[in-house]
């Protein structure tokens, strides 16, 4: 089978597409014959070992797995002797973070308890766009962010990957949600069901006289100070994205330092995790019509450093998907 690889730390450029042998599931796997794949951030800083702290868990000098991909859905090649929910010809899809990755490539093999049948109303390449970025938008809001129905709700950085899901989860959820994202990407916002929408480069939502009651932060670009003076009294911000590490060292020690003498509550969600109940609480919202994946750019498999490249830009609108023939 075909598989993209790195065997080093670096840009896109150490991403090399390869022969390797397929896979055999174990008794609790699934083989499945991959049909789509999206990018996460996930994948690039995996790539280039950064933040360096993430080599902790993944090799120092080298990558100790040299596969890239969480997001998958195809086709059940084969099942192991343990799997109970799926059987071959199955339509599926999920993430494989816990499975140790590897989806860029023709073949994958992945534990029963990740997968999900695939939504009828999509396909391959959207229902790939949605494990890693709808888990993130839904256990940030509901986990650290305790979302409730009749809250205002802003969601910062609405149009990207993240972003996209969280807008359209609150709505489905019952808040009156408010969506920041660029000029370009007003109309899309609007699309996706924001009751309002603020323009970055005219307005700053931190300086507004209106205050949310959770604000999910799925771009990490703003201080601990500059949220808690949009939140209402009671509110909580729930990030999930960063942009460097002075602001993560904040949001992650002076955010919960502060909530502690305060009503109003700023820090890091979770990581986000493989979540069984929560995928299929995802795919009842995709089927009733609640939610719909955004894909900005598709790519082939052997075209993989260019849709992580593309990634890398933070202009994607939605998810940067992966067909593989």
């Amino acid at each position: 089978m075909k598989a993209i690889i790195y065997t080093e730390y670096g840009s896109p450029d150490v991403l090399r597409l390869v022969d390797m042998e397929k896979p055999t599931p174990k008794a609790n796997e699934v083989l499945v014959k991959v049909h789509a794949a999206s990018a996460n951030p996930l994948d690039w800083h995996l790539m280039r070992g950064e933040p360096f702290l993430a080599r902790l868990d993944n090799g120092l000098r080298k990558p100790k797995n040299s596969r890239l991909g969480a997001d998958l859905a195809g086709v059940v090649e084969s099942v192991g002797s343990e799997v109970r929910q799926f059987q071959p010809g199955d339509a599926v899809f999920g993430e494989n973070f816990q499975g140790g990755l590897g989806s860029f490539a023709e073949y994958v093999t992945v534990p029963e308890s990740v997968l999900a049948h695939k939504p009828n109303n999509l396909s391959f390449e959207s229902a790939a766009a949605i494990p890693v970025a709808a888990y993130t938008a839904l256990q940030g809001m509901r986990n650290k962010g305790q979302i409730r129905a009749g809250q205002k709700v802003l969601v910062n950085g609405a149009s990207g990957g993240v972003g996209t899901f969280a807008v359209q989860i609150a709505k489905a959820l019952g808040t009156e949600v408010t969506g920041v994202c660029s000029t370009r990407n007003l109309d899309l916002v609007r699309s996706l069901g924001a009751d309002h929408v603020v323009d970055y480069t005219q307005d700053d939502f931190t300086r507004s006289r209106q205050k949310y009651d959770l604000i999910f932060d799925a771009v990490g670009n703003r201080s601990v100070a500059e949220l808690r003076r949009a939140l209402a009294p009671g509110g909580i911000a729930a990030i999930a994205g960063f942009i460097n590490l002075r602001l993560v060292f904040g949001h992650m020690l002076i955010g919960p330092l502060t909530s502690k003498f305060s009503d109003k509550t700023v820090g890091m969600m979770e990581t986000a995790h493989s979540d069984k109940d929560d995928l299929l609480f995802i795919k009842e919202l995709v089927e009733a019509g609640q939610v719909k994946p955004v894909i900005d750019r598709c790519y082939e498999l052997a075209e993989v450093a260019g849709a992580i490249r593309y990634l890398e830009t933070s202009r994607a609108r939605g998810k940067v998907a992966i067909t593989i023939a």
